[in-house]
C-alpha cells in the first residue's frame, strides 16, 4: 500500500525486534489491499507474497497472534486463503465495491431531509448562487433543509443529480448551497412542506444509491458515505 507498515523484505527482521520487546503483546499481522477492485492478477499476486511472509514469521516466531489482510472487495472476490480475520468495510453498509457483487447485497443506509418551502415560480426564473439554473416554463420547486454542510456534495450542481419525492425522482436545480438546494417538484402536484425527502437510498420502486451520487459527483462511494455531517441526525433500527 505504501501509506504505513514496512516493505515486505523488512517484514520478518523488523517483526522479530517488536516481538522483542518488553511489556508487548501482538495481536496481528496485516497489509492492505490497494488495487483489488481493479487490478485482480496484482491482488493476486499480493496475497501470495503476504501468506509468504506470514509463514517464514511464524516459522521464526511462534505465537498465537493473527493475520488478516482481506478487505471488502477481497472478503468478496479473493477469499483464499481467508487468513485469520477479515476486515469487513463497505459491505457492512450492503454496498459491495465490486460490480459484479452488487445483486448480492442490500444497501441498509437511507439518507432523508425534509422540504421546507414549496412555490411557483415564472419562466425565466434563476434558482440558485450564479444563476446556473435558469427556469424554461413556469416551474413548481421545493426547497430542501440539506447542503452541502450536511455532507450533500456541492459537485452533484448541475450534474444531472436528483431526490426521491413520494417515489418519484425529482431532479436538483442550479447549485448545491452549504443548507438548502432547489429542486423541481412540477410533477408532484400534492407535494408539501414537511415531505421527507430521499437523498439516498430507495422509495416505492425508485432508488439512488451511493455509487450513482459518487459517479455524478466525480468521486467515490466511500467518500459519499463517509462525509455525512455531524448535524445529520442518525436513526439506527
Amino acid at each position: 500500500m505504501g501509506r504505513m507498515g514496512v516493505v515486505a523484505n523488512e517484514a520478518l527482521e523488523i517483526f522479530k525486534r517488536v516481538a522483542a520487546l518488553p511489556n508487548i503483546g501482538i495481536h496481528s499481522i496485516s497489509t492492505h489491499m490497494p488495487v483489488s477492485n481493479e487490478d485482480a492478477e496484482y491482488t493476486r499476486d499480493q496475497l501470495g507474497r503476504f501468506r509468504k511472509i506470514v509463514e517464514r514469521i511464524r516459522a521464526e516466531v511462534p505465537g498465537s497472534y493473527k493475520a488478516h489482510v482481506l478487505q471488502s472487495a477481497g472478503t468478496l472476490a479473493f477469499n483464499h486463503p481467508t487468513f485469520d480475520i477479515v476486515r469487513a468495510g463497505i459491505i457492512l453498509y450492503g454496498i459491495s465495491p465490486l460490480p459484479e457483487f452488487r445483486k448480492l447485497l442490500k444497501p441498509v443506509m437511507t439518507w432523508k431531509t425534509r422540504i421546507c418551502l414549496v412555490r411557483d415560480v415564472p419562466k425565466g426564473s434563476s434558482i440558485s448562487y450564479g444563476r446556473t439554473f435558469i427556469t424554461p416554463r413556469n416551474m413548481r420547486v421545493a426547497t430542501l433543509s440539506a447542503g452541502y454542510a450536511d455532507g450533500y456534495p456541492w459537485h452533484l450542481s448541475n450534474r444531472g443529480a436528483a431526490v426521491l419525492v413520494r417515489g418519484k425522482r425529482c431532479p436538483i436545480l442550479g447549485r448545491v448551497t452549504m443548507d438548502l438546494m432547489v429542486i423541481d417538484v412540477s410533477q408532484i402536484p400534492h407535494a408539501q412542506v414537511g415531505d421527507d425527502v430521499g437523498l439516498m437510498g430507495r422509495d416505492a420502486a425508485e432508488g439512488i444509491s451511493c455509487v450513482e451520487l459518487g459517479e455524478r459527483a466525480g468521486t467515490i462511494s466511500w467518500e459519499i458515505i463517509t462525509r455525512i455531517g455531524a448535524r445529520v441526525r442518525r436513526v439506527y433500527v
